[in-house]
């Protein structure tokens, strides 16, 4: 099959499409026949090596983080699906390779594509879908009438985040610029900060909660406008050693993220608040309730751009230089 791979980290490393193996799959794994990915920030800190610390892959590794297509083939213990079957997914953190023609994937990782969305659409979904819904559910336990500041709101996981969370019955800011101004406030955004001509920290206080995308500086500013015990779910900033003890790491690197998040800790501290970084994990199940809430046209998927396969690599430019208003995605077929 064909994929797109990289042989080595680094920014400036080239992808490569080269002819890989067909995937073996085991009894829970069905194999997929990709029709569509997208790309997400992870996919370009993954090529430079920035999470080597949690993620280190053998080389050459296949690159993308979620998908859509076919069944073409299901292992001997699968039931729920078959050979024909439409579905969306993203495969667990040691089984990515979704720029690629096929994926073996766990059956528990997929579901059924929405079925009023077409193929690129349905790729658009699953990593900022189940990231946002695991903020949103598990961590802040986001109720209506809360207000929530959610970065970036015209970016991929923007646009997802303030649909689920006007959806949850919370107020919403969000933070964007002129050019996505309109989109944002279509999604049904309560309060637009312009942030090349407002600074949020100095407009907004009393907040339940933030949904940092971006981290560094903005992280760090957010704490302002958190009311105490408010809650900062992060999918940008540091892991601190509370994501290490939760995520098992071991006592040498959980010190080490305790070290290296020890300014947001004080922060934490300083500001009566609750920080959490935000590491998604694959779910089946959260992405068929998703598919409900896509179906009944509850939430609606925003596409900036697509781009053909052998395009990869002007797709990740694209996403990198930080303009995209939504998700980019790559057509397989």
């Amino acid at each position: 099959m064909q994929a797109m791979v990289i042989e080595k980290y680094g920014k400036n490393v080239p992808l490569i499409q080269k002819e890989m193996p067909i995937p073996q799959i085991g009894d829970h794994d069905v194999l997929v026949e990709i029709h569509a990915a997208s790309l997400n920030p992870i996919d370009f800190k993954i090529k430079e090596g920035k999470v080597k610390l949690l993620l280190n892959y053998k080389m050459p590794l296949i690159l993308g983080n979620d998908f859509s297509g076919v069944v073409v083939k299901v292992g001997k213990q699968v039931n729920a699906y078959k050979p024909g079957d439409e579905v969306y997914g993203r495969p667990r953190k040691d089984r990515i390779g979704t720029l690629a023609e096929y994926i073996a994937v766990h059956e528990e990782d997929i579901a059924l594509k929405p079925q009023n969305l077409n193929f690129e659409e349905a790729a658009s979904i699953p990593l900022v879908g189940l990231t946002t819904y695991q903020a949103f559910y598990e961590i802040l336990n986001l109720q209506k009438g809360q207000k929530i500041l959610i970065h970036a709101g015209s970016g991929g996981v923007g646009t997802f985040a303030i649909q689920l969370a006007k959806l949850m019955g919370a107020y919403v800011a969000t933070t964007a610029s002129d050019r996505g101004y309109a989109l944002v406030q279509s999604l049904g955004a309560d309060r637009i900060i312009n942030y090349r001509k407002e600074n949020f920290e100095e407009i907004l206080s009393g907040y339940d909660a933030v949904y940092d995308t971006i981290g560094g500086e903005v992280l760090e500013k957010s704490f302002q406008v958190l009311k105490p015990n408010g809650k900062i779910v992060s999918i940008s900033g540091l892991p601190n050693a509370r994501f290490g003890r939760e995520a098992n790491l071991g006592w040498l690197k959980t010190t080490l993220l305790s070290i290296v998040s020890h300014r947001i800790t004080t922060l934490e501290k300083k500001n009566q608040a609750k920080y959490h970084f935000l590491f998604m994990k694959p779910s089946g199940l959260q992405l068929e309730q998703i598919k409900g809430y896509l179906e009944e046209g509850l939430i609606k998927p925003v596409i900036d751009k697509v781009y053909n396969f052998k395009d990869v690599g002007q797709a990740f430019q694209y996403l990198e230089g930080g303009s995209a208003k939504g998700k980019v995605i790559v057509k397989m077929k």
